[in-house]
């Protein structure tokens, strides 16, 4: 199991400076609105690669003081049965760049990618809770998070294809675009678009095994994911380079429709999630929001143990207010389900009870403003 031993704050958000001790497998934390519990799941997110939980901006991210916001900085030791190692993160503590810089094992870490091949972050927050009601941006973020854990370089792909795409936007924009420029961008696209896609794919067809088969859900209702994106049904009968060829194709001819649009048609960011409720045959966005919810928490536990499987450890899962709109029973089968999971997990909630019946699973503290005290030192037990 990967697992996050010890988390050092120094000036992040609300927590002037923390050291805590977090080496269990399940770690709950209590606490009243505003005690920073949030912040504590964002800063662990932020040890791995992509800007967190809240995809928040650097200057966001520093505790506000009367001398404004400060420099500030987040570091885990991690365990593995291969060994420890150590991950920071903050801002630059010379002062040179607005940048976020990590360091591995005390060096400088050149790309991101680095830390994907030993670290991978999944979480469920609140806001997610609203995930089919919205715009299709939210559900393509989680499903590439999830890709990501699966396939580290599949963050570079989507980040390639959409600064390629963002370059043509604007040559198309200008309307004195060379074609021989808007060619090679519009090839960048293709491939990265058809990558990014393929690893889409073989994420919901391995994802959707483990569910099929519940070993991993327990109680909680099997799900299906589909893709809906134009790419990805080409994939399912034509090799990659054809549905290159044909997207890059498309993309030259819709230049004139894109400049007056503002943006591409096609591509990669036009790619949309959907989650079906197997038992009911019914799609997510007609169940009620507790059937929402346990949908989302069945994806992230089977996608768990996939990446266990195929990577060799678990990623860490960051679950804020899980326990809303979770009947009794269905608390009780997600504490169940943890405790099997090769996973280490972080939850939190307002109320202590609710974790009660992770006594002597799971490691639990109460939080309060700028402070993180094991449960047994706040008198409650």
């Amino acid at each position: 199991m990967l697992r996050l031993t010890r988390l050092r704050l120094t000036d992040f958000r609300s927590w002037p400076a923390l050291e805590a001790p977090l080496d269990a497998p399940i770690v709950a934390i209590a606490g009243e609105n505003g005690a920073g519990k949030t912040n504590l799941l964002e800063a662990i997110s932020l040890l791995g690669p992509g800007r967190g939980l809240r995809g928040a901006r650097m200057g966001e991210l520093g505790r506000r003081t009367e001398g404004g916001q400060r420099p500030w900085a987040a570091a885990g030791r991690f365990t593995t049965p291969h060994g420890t190692f150590d991950i920071g993160t903050g801002s630059d503590p010379e002062g040179t760049s607005d940048r976020r810089v990590f360091r591995l094992d005390g060096l400088p870490v050149r790309t991101q990618a680095d830390l994907a091949d030993r670290i991978a972050v999944v979480w469920l927050t609140p806001q997610m809770d609203r995930l089919f009601q919205e715009g299709a941006s939210g559900r393509r973020r989680f499903l590439d998070r999830l890709a990501w854990a699966l396939e580290p370089t599949h963050a570079r792909e989507v980040a390639a294809h959409d600064n390629a795409m963002s370059q043509r936007n604007r040559l198309l924009a200008g309307g004195r675009a060379d074609p021989a420029w808007l060619a090679g961008l519009e090839d960048a696209m293709a491939r990265h678009a058809v990558a990014a896609t393929a690893a889409r794919r073989s994420l919901a067809t391995k994802l959707n095994r483990v569910m099929a088969t519940g070993s991993a859900t327990g109680a909680f209702p099997a799900a299906r994911m589909d893709l809906l994106c134009p790419i990805a049904t080409a994939l399912a009968d034509q090799p990659a380079l054809a549905v290159e060829d044909a997207l890059r194709a498309a993309l030259a001819a819709d230049r004139r429709r894109d400049a007056a649009a503002g943006g591409a048609a096609r591509g990669a960011h036009r790619a949309d999630m959907a989650l079906t409720h197997l038992p009911k045959n019914q799609p997510a966005e007609m169940c009620s929001t507790g059937e929402q919810k346990a949908l989302l928490i069945s994806t992230v536990l089977a996608h768990a143990a996939l990446i266990a499987e195929a990577r060799g450890f678990a990623p860490l899962l960051l679950l804020d207010e899980v326990a809303a709109h979770l009947d009794s029973t269905r608390r009780e089968a997600l504490f169940a389900a943890l405790a099997t999971l090769p996973a280490q997990s972080f939850l939190t909630g307002t109320d202590a009870e609710v974790f009660r019946p992770l006594q002597g699973i799971a490691r639990r503290f109460r939080a309060t403003p700028g402070k993180l005290l094991p449960e047994d030192e706040t008198g409650s037990h």
